[in-house]
């Protein structure tokens, strides 16, 4: 069966997370349509292949051991459209979602200002229900197109999709792959939203470690009134570093990699922090970022 798109052979990922975990995978493809993918997945079903989707890697923790299936990334044109209908619009999964944050004030639309400063992709961020300033990926959502592992493409409403905080059924289905959403928005004004822009741009910047790798926010809150960066510092870990993964000194629940890091520096780092926390607190830290191990 032949497989259109690009396909590499021993491919770096050290591009494709933010973390820039310098690993590999046996085999890495982009599809050029979703036809393609469909094809895709009838060839791995039929040769038994593992697989698993990356959007952005902007919250994923990967293995420092070769991945022995296929990686798959929907970055052609086909994955990247955006189509608008009033205050509907419909968008690719490989679309950056800070990119379409920006796009959708052209059309008078506002609702996404909050991920302008998300590094990640629409299918990421469907996948995990990412969000930021008590906003997420879900309260704007209509609907889902996604392929099952059999390649048959199903559309569902957002009430038909099991989703909270930092989760959602796609990540306890993540054979599915996410294609396309339909999201519905307000009517705004360029110049509020791109002043609202600004304003959360300069308090990223202030407060969070922008100009080195990481992965965001490393673990979820504990409750609306309890971050998890002040439970860390409390316990005097930021600064705490293991080989060259770091707790921030700038924001305590951001991890960075200080120049090479390992995916085992990192969830050595993580194991230290929760132990610390449930010692000397007594509460237990979720982890909001995705470990692959393999």
């Amino acid at each position: 069966m032949k497989l259109n798109g690009k396909l590499e052979e021993y491919a770096s990922l050290k591009d494709k997370n933010t973390y820039r975990i310098d690993t590999t995978a046996r085999y890495f493809y982009e599809p050029d349509s979703i036809e393609d993918l469909k094809t895709f997945l009838t060839f791995a079903k039929e040769n038994n292949w593992e697989y698993f989707v990356i959007g952005n890697g902007s919250n994923l923790i990967l293995s420092d051991d070769m991945y022995p299936g296929i990686v798959v990334k929907l970055d052609s044109k086909d994955f990247r459209d955006i189509k608008y209908q009033e205050n509907k619009v419909t968008v690719g999964a490989g679309v950056m979602i800070n990119k379409l944050s920006y796009d959708i004030l052209d059309h008078g639309l506002s609702g996404l200002e909050w991920a302008s400063g998300i590094p990640g992709s629409i299918g990421g961020c469907i996948f995990g229900n990412a969000g930021a300033y008590n906003s997420e990926t879900f309260d704007f959502l209509e609907s889902v197109i996604y392929l099952t592992k059999d390649g048959e493409c199903v559309t569902k409403k957002k009430e038909e999709l099991s989703h909270g905080y930092r989760t959602t059924w796609f990540k306890e289905h993540p054979e599915n792959i996410i294609v396309s959403a339909t999201f519905l928005l307000s009517y705004g004004t360029k110049e509020k939203s791109l002043e609202l822009i600004r304003n959360r741009f300069e308090r990223r910047k202030a407060s969070q470690p922008i100009d080195k790798p990481s992965a965001g926010s490393v673990f979820r809150n504990p409750s609306p009134e309890l971050s998890s960066w002040k439970l860390i510092d409390e316990v005097g870990l930021k600064g705490f570093r293991i080989g060259d993964a770091m707790v921030s000194d700038k924001h305590a629940n951001f991890i960075v990699n200080m120049g090479h890091a390992t995916g085992k520096d990192i969830k050595s780092l993580i194991k230290l922090i929760e132990e610390k926390v449930k010692k000397e607190k007594n509460i237990d830290l979720v982890l909001e970022q995705e470990i692959r191990d393999w």
